[in-house]
């Protein structure tokens, strides 16, 4: 999935008079009907389920992809209505509606105005997404229509206690029909016309058969009632969208850039990669970049969840949106502002939004064939009963129109989708992205999880473990091997150097710095010729090792790489250097054994003894060790062999096949790696466990809600079916039971977005 700035269209080939186009992807608009799983069904049945997205036919390279914001729906039928609304039009080529993220993505030929004027006859407000994602339209006041229709409604009850004409009466729900009911009637004309049975459609039939049969009081009730459940639930959905629109706000729209010695404040739009920023304390970073001066603490917790600021000094990457505690740092930017590891999060988290989970699907195959048959079986009790000799017109009427209330299982539709970007909007904002509600689901079934160890577990970065002193002291140890290796660009020098360094610990003055390729290095010090190197070195220099082959074979087998200091007549010490254990990871893994996970399991290339220290120390349950990274894929499909569910976790690069083959696929460290962010089903952001508890508590958090709402909205149906029939439910307890049973889905699927 690439994230450059453009990014051909595969999915339109050059095949007769089709020809590539060249699609901006950006924080709010891009291509994603390419790599989109699935399209969003209605929930009346319109559209197949499980039907994937086509490709936006693009018919001339000038041709774009423009999103719009939708605002108003509230089911997926909505989508569906003003896909087909739209589609009508000769100057529309093609439109795709998401109902999750409350976007349109539309291929015209036409104004944004004439696109949001047809969005409006279908009953619903567009608003173009600028390349900041805001609409630049102003909203204009709306009539409050619903409150006006619920003071019609109350003066005609009002006045049916207090003596007032029946005329009258009937008249004020009239008015409180015609007035609630103009949006929901125009949208129905529109879903009608475009062949959709939605709700407006059912619900506009019940209030105008109400009111045909002589039921004002039911008719004008269930007008104001679905108008006012429309109201709430669009806010309430709202409420969850922004959770990943409040992400666009996280970095600064300007930049304070160096020009010619001179700050300039710009938008960062029209900043350049190259180009110097400075970022005084306090202030958000607002591109990524490189440190070319000055040293701080950075808080990257909007970013990578990290719940401690990171030390930054010049040449570390830092990224926008994370805050610059203390100290001025000049940054040399390294992406633009569309390419950058928020724009990123931002377009990957918006296209796992759109991504349908299995039960999603279920639910919308099931909702396909649910409405039609209720729908049909609605009609048959309006007519058939009367027709046989059993009861009144209107009696049956008034049953039939209750049934067809309780035909649109919105509650059941919207169930899933709203958790899960409850649920992915929570995740993204702790720095874990979540390519889709299939990788939600999976990751709340996981039953084990397989760990690669170097640079999963361990920091993959070689540290001082032991320094064992035979002659000198370890000061005098450390000074010399300091005085050595600091010459020496080898990692393990490296970790050497930092050591003596951390332990202030000063070089001696030396000369004729010499390398022994493969085994160490030497150093003539106050004139003696000093060796720093492995054990083969000293047997090479014929230095016997028999006093201390003992201490050398315990300490190889517990995973140490081992560094002998001494002359070419004895050894003075021994430094043994091991890649250590992330500070996160023990307690990460404690959490994980807190949350449920039956298994942790450490796959690692290293000997039995490294592998054994290390599953001790960090609390796994079990490990493979010895394994070439072939063998790690073995070991996955091992663990899933024994029933369970297994997760992998790794770098997303050397663990590629694993993570792959495991039934999730989770990488770390995605905020400094693209193909982190391309290889797994879930991308840690930061280079370390510390989230991954809380990912798999969300995830089996979200499968309990999405559980509990699709049993909830089941049973609320079954329940309205059943009074229908004994006479006790009411056409006004249909619309409450129906819109109030989408308002207790949305706000218990909003539960998700607590932290």
């Amino acid at each position: 999935m690439s994230t450059d700035q453009t990014k051909t269209n595969s999915c339109c080939s050059n095949n007769g008079n089709k020809q590539e186009a060249s699609l901006p992807i950006e924080v709010t608009q891009h291509a994603s009907s390419c790599c989109t799983d699935s399209k969003e069904s209605s929930c009346c049945g319109e559209k197949a389920a499980n039907s994937p997205i086509e490709p936006l036919s693009i018919t001339s390279g000038s041709n774009q992809v423009h999103t719009f914001r939708i605002e108003g729906m509230d089911c997926g039928a909505c989508a569906a209505t003003i896909e087909k609304h739209l589609s009508t039009n000769a100057a529309i080529k093609d439109v795709r509606v998401n109902f999750s993220t409350g976007k349109m993505q539309i291929v015209h030929e036409t104004s944004n105005e004439e696109i949001m004027k047809e969005v409006s006859r279908a009953g619903f407000t567009a608003s173009p997404i600028t390349k900041g994602g805001a609409a630049p339209t102003e909203k204009r006041k709306e009539i409050p229509l619903t409150a006006i229709s619920g003071i019609f409604l109350a003066i005609g009850f009002i006045g049916s206690y207090t003596g007032l004409s029946s005329f009258l009466v009937t008249l004020f729900y009239a008015a409180a029909i015609v007035v609630g009911g103009y949006k929901p009637v125009r949208s129905a004309y529109f879903a009608i016309k475009s062949k959709s049975l939605d709700m407006n459609v059912l619900m506009s039939a019940a209030a105008i058969g109400a009111a045909l049969i002589g039921e004002w009081f039911e008719g004008a009730t269930v007008v104001w009632l679905f108008a006012l459940g429309n109201t709430l639930q669009n806010k309430s959905i709202e409420r969850t969208r922004d959770s990943i629109r409040s992400l666009m706000d996280l970095a600064p729209s300007e930049a304070l850039v160096k020009k010619d010695n001179n700050l300039v404040r710009m938008p960062v739009e029209e900043v350049s990669v190259g180009d110097t920023i400075v970022v005084k304390p306090g202030e958000k970073i607002p591109l990524d970049g490189a440190i070319v001066s000055g040293v701080s603490t950075v808080n990257q917790a909007p970013i990578t969840g990290e719940s401690i600021p990171v030390d930054k000094a010049v040449g570390d990457t830092v990224y926008a949106g994370t805050v610059n505690e203390n100290g001025s740092l000049e940054v040399r930017i390294t992406k633009l502002v569309e390419d950058t590891a928020i724009a990123k999060i931002i377009h990957l988290v918006e296209e796992a939004q759109e991504k349908k989970a299995p039960t999603q699907a279920f639910v919308d195959r099931f909702a396909s064939i649910y409405t039609p048959i209720v729908f049909g079986i609605a009609l048959v009790i309006m007519i058939g009963p009367p027709l046989l000799g059993f009861g009144t017109w209107a009696e049956w009427a008034y049953k039939g129109l209750a049934l067809l209330v309780v035909a649109c299982p919105c509650a059941l539709v919207i169930s899933t989708p709203v958790a899960i970007v409850s649920a992915i909007g929570n995740a993204a904002k702790n720095g874990v992205l979540i390519k889709g509600g299939t990788f939600l689901e999976k990751a709340g079934a996981i039953t084990a999880i397989a760990f690669d160890k170097t640079g999963t577990l361990t920091e993959g970065k070689p540290k001082v473990s032991q320094v064992i002193t035979l002659k000198n002291t370890e000061k005098e140890l450390l000074s010399i091997a300091r005085t050595i290796e600091e010459h020496s660009n080898h990692p393990i020098a490296k970790a050497i150097t930092a050591y003596a360094v951390e332990k202030e610990i000063q070089a001696l003055i030396g000369d004729t710095f010499r390398t022994i390729v493969g085994k160490g290095a030497q150093a003539t010090i106050n004139e003696q010729v000093y060796y720093v190197g492995n054990p083969k070195l000293f047997e090479e220099l014929q230095v016997s090792l028999s006093g201390i082959a003992s201490q050398i074979k315990q300490l190889q087998q517990e995973g140490n790489t081992l560094i002998l200091v001494g002359t070419q007549s004895e050894v003075l010490g021994i430094i043994a250097v091991s890649d250590a254990i992330r500070a996160i990871t023990v307690q990460a893994i404690e959490t994980l054994k807190q949350v449920g996970i039956d298994e942790m399991v450490m796959l690692t290339g290293d000997n039995e003894g490294t592998a054994k220290k290390i599953a001790s120390q960090t609390g796994v349950d079990r490990y493979f060790a010895e394994l070439m990274p072939e063998e790690k894929v073995e070991a996955v499909k091992k663990l899933q062999k024994e029933g369970k569910q297994v997760a992998m976790v790794g770098d997303g690069i050397n663990d590629a096949p694993a993570l792959a083959t495991a039934d999730l696929g989770i990488a770390m460290g995605g905020a400094g790696t693209d193909t982190a962010m391309e290889t797994a089903d879930i991308v840690l952001m930061a280079d370390n466990l510390e989230k991954l508890p809380h990912t798999i508590s969300l995830s089996r958090r979200a499968l309990t809600i999405i559980k509990q709402n699709v049993w909830f909205s089941l049973l609320t149906k079954l329940a309205a079916l059943i009074l229908i029939f004994t006479g006790d439910l009411t056409l006004w307890m249909a619309v409450l039971s129906d819109t109030g049973a989408a308002l207790v889905v949305i706000v218990n699927s909003m539960r998700l977005l607590r932290d």
